[in-house]
């Protein structure tokens, strides 16, 4: 019974840390530009010895910046409700905090399910009709395995 809520914690935690990574690296999507490759993350994009903020208001930037931090935030309240139903935290006897956190890690997940499918969807179609040499990167594919790991905690909040 604790095992399960335990490997759910710990899926979460995983899963948090590797959403906020994510969300705060530069290495979304590689490309090559005459001879150089270049890389470049939600907040800034990057060429060879410098980084520059991104400027232009882009819609799907945006939305995929919103729909990953809203991600974290779910799983990391999810985590904090956990962790008090873990321990047996007796406030709100009548809440059922494990029902609580597993809603909330389901919450997460979907956000950066949203959140990654708006950024493939728009960069496939521009990228993919427009250069032939890019290739997503590590901290896209990061971002797939928090979908992973936040889904998982969410089944995985075991009953008290």
């Amino acid at each position: 019974m604790y095992s399960f809520m335990g490997g759910g914690l710990f899926c979460a935690g995983v899963g948090n840390i590797l959403l906020i990574v994510s969300t705060a690296t530069d290495y979304w999507l590689q490309y090559r530009h005459s001879t150089n490759y270049m890389h470049q993350g939600l907040w800034r994009y990057c060429v060879p010895g410098k980084c520059y903020s991104h400027t232009d208001s882009i819609a799907y930037w945006d939305a995929t910046r919103a729909f990953m931090i809203l991600s974290i935030l779910a799983c990391f309240i999810g985590i904090i409700l956990g962790v008090m139903a873990f321990i047996h935290y007796s406030s709100f006897d009548k809440f059922d905090k494990t029902f609580a956190a597993g809603i909330l890690f389901f919450t997460s997940s979907f956000f950066v399910l949203l959140a990654m499918a708006i950024y493939t969807g728009v960069t496939v179609n521009y990228y993919g009709k427009r250069y032939g040499n890019w290739r997503f990167s590590w901290s896209y594919i990061v971002g797939w395995v928090a979908v992973v790991l936040t889904f998982f905690s969410g089944i995985n909040r075991g009953p008290i």
